[in-house]
């Protein structure tokens, strides 16, 4: 069967696509290797194993127990967090970390470690997890706590899915008072601006992103918008809200982002009237904006799209994200979402996390062929320069080299994989 991933590439062809849904049940027999695929939202390689087998783990989706007076909740690995959220947070509690869409399955967001805005003030998912069992091609069934199991739970947490496969978590949940949040977006004319801003907020709000221009340059380089926000306190009178989410309604044979589309959108984008000071949001447009469009990603056309993502360490990171957009604006493609944002100083607990102290850019590239993949090795060679890493989960081209820059522990990483998981990914980066 061929399977892809969010980003349209690269689609490879699987022995074997089985729907998982039993949690009790034993692993398939057989010689070929195995992966763990839930909703598919990874943009490149890591959730693909060509030639051989999937398990959908989609329909292994149950609640197993939920204390509503701790907020502690254990759910099978299927389990989406936009299903969490709608069981949790009518009862008052939220999840700890959320990254920029809710259609991704409890064990996804483990094996990839997501981080969200808060990463300053609460790490990545991984921190939050007090519990979960690793289903091991053996038949062994390893429970891992921080306290019981501590070496495969850091495996486990950032691991690719190559340790196993999670059967159920349990993580904690933070309080709220309502679905709504307290949020502020403040303009900034370029890169002098973010760090200032981002020098501001930070103490004062525990969710803090920008969007920046891609395309502008010179003295404009790097503008852009800080957005920011906290939950909401408790008030008897809060604004209504209906989510509506229309499908992208074609998939058009060629990218609908170019040079023209791009710079007229950042430049309506960034011009865009703002409400003024403090403003009441719903939790929704304000931590999934994308989500408010189903299959936006057929806009990048048939070839399908990249996704870059680095993070570079304070001591590098004004000179290096700098750089970074200069090569970006002048190659004349870039990203009509390009996030800039800061990540603090907690260390990740998983052996292979990506998030580490410093400033985090993101953006989304049309597949244009060689011409993308020279601007990557631009871009690879900045990131390597500043001692920084690349993101897995958000890879379909990093070189071997990049990859062990970005992931040091990879060979104390490779005595945990389970012999009979692999993944496209780690077969490009590490054979």
């Amino acid at each position: 069967m061929s399977v892809t991933s969010w980003n349209r590439l690269p689609r490879v062809e699987h022995d074997r696509v089985i729907d998982w849904s039993n949690r009790h049940a034993e692993l398939p027999d057989g010689e070929d290797k195995l992966l763990a695929h839930g909703l598919g939202r990874s943009y490149g390689d890591v959730c693909l194993n060509e030639g051989g087998t999937l398990l959908r783990t989609r329909a292994m989706d149950h609640y197993i127990a939920f204390d509503r007076a701790t907020g502690r909740l254990r759910a099978e690995a299927g389990v989406s967090l936009k299903d969490i959220l709608d069981l949790v947070l009518p009862q008052g509690w939220f999840l700890p970390v959320t990254p920029g869409t809710r259609y991704v399955t409890l064990g996804g967001a483990i094996a990839n470690d997501v981080h969200g805005k808060n990463h300053h003030v609460m790490g990545n998912f991984g921190h939050h997890v007090t519990r979960l069992e690793l289903l091991r091609s053996d038949g062994q069934r390893v429970e891992c706590t921080p306290e019981q199991n501590t070496d495969w739970l850091e495996a486990t947490i950032g691991g690719l899915g190559l340790t196993g496969l999670i059967t159920w978590a349990e993580i904690q949940l933070v309080p709220v008072a309502n679905p709504f949040m307290v949020v502020e977006n403040i303009r900034f004319r370029n890169l002098d601006g973010f760090w200032a801003q981002d020098a501001a907020v930070d103490a004062e709000y525990p969710y803090t992103v920008s969007w920046v221009d891609c395309v502008a340059s010179g003295r404009q380089r790097g503008r852009g918008i800080f957005m920011v926000g906290r939950h909401a306190p408790p008030q008897a009178d809060l604004p209504g809200h209906t989510e509506r989410a229309p499908t992208f309604p074609f998939d058009p044979p060629f990218s609908l982002i170019n040079s023209l589309s791009l710079n007229a959108f950042n430049v309506a984008y960034y011009h865009r009237p703002l409400p003024k000071g403090i403003a009441l949001q719903h939790h929704v447009p304000f931590f999934y904006p994308l989500d408010g469009v189903r299959e936006w990603n057929r806009v990048y056309g048939r070839r399908g799209f990249y996704q870059y993502q680095c993070v570079l360490p304070p001591e590098t990171s004004r000179a290096g994200i700098d750089a970074l957009l200069e090569r970006i604006s002048g190659s004349g493609t870039g990203s009509f979402l390009a996030v800039l944002k800061m990540f603090g100083d907690i260390p990740s607990r998983g052996m292979l996390s990506f998030p580490t102290a410093g400033a985090t850019l993101a953006l989304d590239f049309p597949n244009l062929g060689d011409r993308t993949h020279k601007l990557f090795a631009e871009l690879d060679a900045v990131v390597r320069d500043c001692g920084g890493r690349l993101y897995p989960a958000k890879d379909a081209r990093m070189p071997a080299e990049m990859f062990r820059l970005s992931c040091p522990r990879w060979e104390e990483f490779t005595a945990f994989i389970d012999p009979r998981f692999s993944s496209s990914f780690w077969r490009r980066v590490t054979e």
